[in-house]
């Protein structure tokens, strides 16, 4: 019975690009959107220039569907996009970041309202959600695109993003040196459609139900007062 049950979730998890052991992989989904080409969005400090409020954060940590759901629930955030950062490759596919020689990262684009989450807690929470000292990896995803990565926009961001990595590392919230890149913003390729809001549309997928489903109760628990209040 055990070894049926091991045998379902492994389907499950192969089918949707991810391994029984919370590795993902590059197979190719059934997803239309898969080989779809994505648009630069490379952006300026403000990326809704209506409203002065919002600015734009790139973060790299880890796999993408990860951190995305996390960003979504937090009061002030507008938007969250997985994409990637980071490399030379134009308009990458998944699959040819995958193989780790495209130079991006797998990142996330939050646009947010500074008069309601200021960057410093935005990137607090960061360094809280994902383990910023593993060198080219996030728990069994090992591999240059799952480097963590501060991509700052402007000469404040990236005051700020030293200031947080000082703090943390004071705070000894981590038992070893904090390896996470601080680099100016260059690029932003927006992903195929189907890892967009990837954990919500796919709750009972493997890599969800187990890497991803206790990181999100864990910020839930560590952050209360941060939850938007449709967030239950």
């Amino acid at each position: 019975m055990i070894l049926l049950l091991l045998l379902v979730i492994f389907i499950s998890a192969s089918a949707y690009g991810c391994s029984f052991f919370g590795i993902k992989s590059y197979k190719v989904s059934n997803n239309k959107d898969e080989n779809k080409t994505t648009t630069n969005s490379k952006m300026s400090d403000s990326t809704n220039n209506e409203n002065i409020n919002y600015e734009t954060a790139i973060l790299a940590g880890g796999c993408f569907w990860c951190v995305e759901t996390i960003f979504q629930d937090i009061k002030g955030v507008e938007k969250v996009e997985s994409g990637y950062s980071g490399g030379t490759v134009k308009n990458p596919s998944y699959q040819e970041v995958c193989t780790g020689n495209t130079g991006h990262a797998e990142a996330i684009k939050i646009t947010f309202d500074s008069t309601v989450l200021s960057f410093e807690k935005l990137l607090i929470v960061f360094f809280h959600v994902h383990n910023p000292t593993t060198l080219n990896k996030q728990g069994a995803d090992v591999g240059t695109q799952y480097r963590s990565a501060i991509f700052y926009m402007n000469d404040d961001q990236k005051k700020t993003a030293e200031k947080v990595i000082a703090d943390i590392t004071a705070s000894k919230l981590w038992d070893d040196p904090i390896v996470t890149v601080v680099t100016k913003f260059d690029n932003f390729y927006k992903a195929e459609d189907y890892h967009q809001d990837y954990y919500n549309n796919n709750p009972n997928q493997g890599y969800c139900s187990y890497v991803i489903a206790p990181k999100v109760k864990k910020f839930y628990k560590e952050f209360p007062e941060l939850l938007k209040e449709n967030v239950k």
